[in-house]
Order: C-alpha cells, then sequence, then structure tokens
C-alpha cells in the first residue's frame, strides 16, 4: 500500500525568501515612521556584494538591519559583522537571521545616528548597508568623518540623496553632502535599483551609491566653511558665510581668499570645487 507522506513542518507553509519568512514567522509589519523598506529579493545582494569588493579579512557595518537578509549575506563573507537597527521589535528576526554566525557578528540595537562609532571592535573596513532613507545622508557622513578604518560604502539610498553625493560644481544637487563626501572619498552613482526589490514598495527611486577613500576626512573646521557656504545659496559665498556665523570680517577673510585662489571674490558656493574648497579652508584657518 502507497505509504502517507510525512507530515508538513511547521515552516512548511512559510515563504522560502528570508525576509518574507521572517516578516511571517515574527509577524513583523513595517513600520511608516522608521522608513522601513524591507529587501525581499535575494538578486540585489550579489550585486550589492561585488560593488562593495568584499574580502574575508573585512569587518561590515550595516546601518538598518531590518529583517537580516543582508546582514546574513554580509556575516557569511566577513571576518565580522556590526549590525545596527533602531526598532527593537526587529530583534527576533535579526538573532534568528544571525544564529549561524554569533562569533563573528555584533549587534547593535539604537540609532545608528548616536552610535559611539569609534568604539566598535573590530574596526569596520567596509560600510554596507539599505538605508533608512530619513538618515541616509547623515548616517554616510558620519561614518566618513568618524571611522578612518573604512575604505568603501556600498549604500542604497533615496535617488536624490546618491545624486547629490556624486554630484558635480556647478549642478543644481551639488551642495553639503556633495563637497564634504568629495573631499575624502571618489563618489559614484553605481546602479538604479526597481523599487520591487522591497517591501512595502517605496514611493521613490533607489539608487545604489559607491563611495571609496581616497584621503583623511576634513576637519570640523572646514566642514563648518563648507555648511556656512552653502547656508544661503543664492548669496556669494563670503556674504553668506558672514550670515551664518555673524563674522563681518570673516566676509572680507572670504573675499581675500577666494581672490587668491584665482576665483571671482563674489563666487557663489556651488561654484567651487572640493579642492578649491580644501585651499579655502586652509586659507581661512
Amino acid at each position: 500500500m502507497p505509504t502517507e507522506p510525512p507530515p508538513a513542518g511547521p515552516d512548511a507553509d512559510l515563504p522560502s525568501q528570508p525576509s518574507l519568512r521572517r516578516m511571517r514567522a515574527f509577524a513583523v509589519r513595517p513600520k511608516r515612521d522608521l522608513g522601513q523598506n524591507f529587501l525581499i529579493d535575494s538578486n540585489i545582494l550579489g550585486v550589492i556584494e561585488r560593488a562593495a569588493e568584499l574580502e574575508p579579512q573585512d569587518v561590515a557595518l550595516e546601518i538598518g538591519g531590518g529583517l537580516g537578509v543582508l546582514s546574513e549575506h554580509l556575516a557569511a563573507r566577513t571576518a565580522h559583522t556590526h549590525v545596527v537597527e533602531l526598532d527593537r521589535s526587529l530583534e527576533p528576526a535579526l538573532r534568528d537571521a544571525l544564529a549561524p554566525y554569533a562569533d563573528k557578528t555584533t549587534l547593535h540595537l539604537g540609532d545608528a545616528l548616536h552610535l559611539d562609532l569609534p568604539s566598535l571592535d573590530p574596526p569596520p573596513t567596509k560600510v554596507v548597508a539599505n538605508l533608512p532613507y530619513g538618515i541616509a545622508a547623515t548616517a554616510i557622513l558620519n561614518t566618513v568623518f568618524e571611522l578612518p578604518t573604512v575604505t568603501r560604502w556600498v549604500a542604497m539610498v533615496q535617488k536624490e540623496v546618491g545624486e547629490r553625493f556624486a554630484a558635480q560644481a556647478g549642478t543644481s544637487a551639488y551642495g553639503v553632502p556633495s563637497v564634504l563626501a568629495q573631499l575624502a572619498c571618489a563618489v559614484k552613482v553605481h546602479r538604479s535599483v526597481a523599487r520591487t526589490v522591497f517591501h512595502p514598495v517605496p514611493n521613490v527611486d533607489s539608487v545604489l551609491v559607491v563611495l571609496t577613500r581616497t584621503g583623511e576626512a576634513p576637519s570640523p573646521a572646514l566642514r563648518k566653511i563648507v555648511q556656512g557656504a552653502f547656508a544661503h545659496r543664492r548669496k556669494a559665498l563670503p556674504r553668506s558665510l558672514q550670515l551664518h556665523t555673524g563674522d563681518k570680517a570673516l566676509r572680507d577673510r572670504a573675499r581675500a581668499a577666494l581672490a587668491d585662489l584665482g576665483l571671482p571674490e563674489d563666487a557663489r558656493a556651488e561654484r567651487l570645487t572640493p579642492d578649491q574648497f580644501r585651499g579655502l579652508g586652509e586659507r581661512l584657518a
């Protein structure tokens, strides 16, 4: 007589894709207020891995672990992976993803923007993340400034954010993030990402942006100059610095510095390349 098939296991009705499976298993519902758009297409993981140029000795930092689909991919291919997640309700799903790699992963539950980055042990060498859109620019720049050991970043960000990071002087997208990132890194938009790789499907387009470190991060003094220069971007750079700081003498010094660089004294901030901002900072120090 034919034998009965074995009874189905408890996971038999769960989807095979890790994010979808964990959403069902741990009753996770994406939170709009946290900008949660989970990766549900595992094919994108290979694209991210290749862009990150992962090596077995790398230490990865992932900001926004979500349901752990990228976390487990990184953990399997690196010496250590740090995963940061703000939403504590996702801890069970993340623990499930990281369980096979418990000896070489660290889960940090909390706000990535308040994480003591220099204290991460072992120190990260690569930042790889599907970043929450609301913190993407700040999170990337914080790691550029505070993690000198990081040599490469691959981040999934809103298309406009990626374009701002990679923008060239003289374009409308060029601004503070462009200059601060490009003072330390070569930046490029690697490729666009289909909205359908996420759940829920976002209302914006996404790209993978890649940063490769080329030098030291800008000093706090230079960062303040860049921020002040763009604070009133419709005005001449010296005037914008004056309005931002309340220092009238700084306006005159900035005019002289621009002339020394061979630039018009009334140049606007978006006309200066990152290297010219570096020269401006040296003259205003």
